[in-house]
């Protein structure tokens, strides 16, 4: 066998890599249009995929500063510096026969009966609650994401001198992570994805026959270069620094979480969520699947940590002098010390801000469940008659004994704080007890749960 003389980067360490959306994902292209206020990342066939930037970044910010700099490079001034060893391709998406669309091929999508799906992407709607029971101003907003189950591939790779080379499987293992997450609104819910298959391969330059392999590689995802290699075991790895909380939780009766839109039955209607199912190797989009928006527990929990909070401070209001005064620290909402600590914050004028602590993923589950209409009308107490424009219908889920579980992650270094952690427990123990409902219309008697919170899988006392 002819020896090639290579560079001290002998191997070339090569992984393939299909992951599926748990839960919707949003990676935003950072253009809006006329209906939505942001819009997902599409290549050329109008498809969306994930650039490599994002997965990059996303790895990089997993395993820290120190070890980023040695995997990704680094620029210090004008003569210090290094190159990344490391190459991320985009993510593109999988056809309903798990083939990967790497290409332009317009008529392929259009018979595609999963892909034919994606030219109208579904729009997220969300609103910014205040601790008085109204929209934030400018909290008002929408974005477009990526149906859940979608999958979608990509290949990374490595250079490396060594054949069994750690790094390369520290950055694979990071894929594993159960805090791995993609795209915007991570903290909200979204960008929860599996590894479904991994396969990996390292290539040796210095011998002649791995180098012509190495050289006919095709950059594109869906090459025969990954026939004949066998995948590898994947088991999802729970972070050490992360606490797991799963809320198992049944509705008492009816509970809305509502779409923003009305239809020809109701003015206020339940969403709905879409989700890719994959049978037999074969992927369809289904409808009808029951969602609870990971922001809607959030916004409740939030206010309720800040009430725990400053009750297991002292923190209230006192009568002084004839007046009811409250203590300088009793804050809510985002000025709450245990709020911004758990949920993140930014400063009025935008300067400072805080990343969350605590990743939420959405419910969407397929349950057997029915749809109620409920008439609602305002009575004027004088008259005993209807007051004008106040006769409204809601069309709510009923969904009595279905159990639905919500993952929470909450990173153990913000538990640090003096009473942050109790204050965060005792609010997850309200929506199992009903003492906290949940989404919309809870004030005429929506939205009561009941169940049970586990901790690292254990029950929480």
């Amino acid at each position: 066998m002819t020896t090639i003389k290579a560079t001290n980067y002998k191997f070339r360490h090569l992984a393939r890599v299909i992951i599926e959306a748990k839960t919707p994902i949003a990676v935003g292209s950072g253009e809006k249009d006329i209906t939505t206020d942001s819009l997902v990342a599409i290549d050329v066939n109008g498809l969306p995929y994930i650039p490599g930037t994002s997965l990059a970044g996303v790895v990089r910010s997993m395993i820290g500063k120190e070890k980023s700099k040695r995997f990704f490079g680094y620029q210090e001034g004008s003569k210090k510096g290094q190159g990344s060893e490391i190459i991320f391709t985009e993510a593109k998406i999988l056809n309903s026969k798990v083939e990967v669309i790497d290409g332009l091929d317009i008529k392929a999508i259009e018979e595609d009966p999963l892909l034919k799906n994606y030219k109208e992407l579904p729009i997220r709607q969300h609103v910014n609650i205040t601790d008085k029971g109204v929209a934030k101003e400018h909290g008002k907003f929408d974005e477009q994401i990526v149906f859940a189950g979608t999958r979608f591939c990509f290949e990374l790779e490595m250079v490396s001198g060594e054949e069994e080379d750690k790094n390369f499987k520290t950055i694979l293992s990071q894929l594993l992570n159960n805090t791995f997450r993609i795209g915007s609104g991570t903290r909200n819910g979204f960008g929860e994805v599996e590894v479904i298959d991994l396969k990996k391969r390292t290539l040796n330059l210095e011998k002649s026959d791995e180098l012509e392999i190495y050289l006919d590689k095709s950059s594109v995802l869906n090459s025969k270069f990954w026939d004949n290699v066998d995948s590898e075991k994947t088991e999802i790895h729970t972070s050490t620094d992360w606490i797991e909380y799963k809320l198992n939780l049944q509705p008492d009766d009816f509970f809305l979480f509502g779409s923003g839109f009305g239809d020809d039955e109701a003015d206020m209607t339940p969403v709905k969520g879409k989700k890719v199912v994959w049978t037999d190797g074969k992927g369809e989009l289904k409808d009808d699947f029951v969602l609870i928006p990971a922001t809607s527990v959030k916004g409740a929990l939030s206010h309720r940590v800040a009430f725990y909070y400053n009750k297991l401070k002292g923190f209230c209001v006192r009568e002084k002098e004839g007046k009811f005064v409250r203590d300088k620290e009793a804050e809510c909402g985002n000025n709450n010390i245990a709020v911004q600590t758990l949920f993140g914050y930014e400063s009025q004028d935008e300067k400072v801000q805080q990343r969350g602590n605590l990743i939420f993923s959405d419910i969407i589950e397929q349950k057997e469940t029915e749809e109620k209409l409920l008439n609602h009308i305002s009575i004027d107490r004088f008259t005993g008659g209807a007051i004008e424009g106040a006769l409204f219908t809601e069309k709510v889920t009923y969904a009595k004994e279905k159990e639905f579980t919500m993952t929470i992650l909450a990173k153990k270094e913000a538990f640090k704080g003096d009473k942050v952690e109790e204050s965060f427990e005792s609010a997850l123990k309200d929506i199992c007890n009903g003492m906290l409902p949940l989404g919309g219309g809870v004030n005429r008697g929506n939205g009561l749960f009941k169940g049970s919170v586990t901790k690292n899988g254990e029950p929480l006392k």
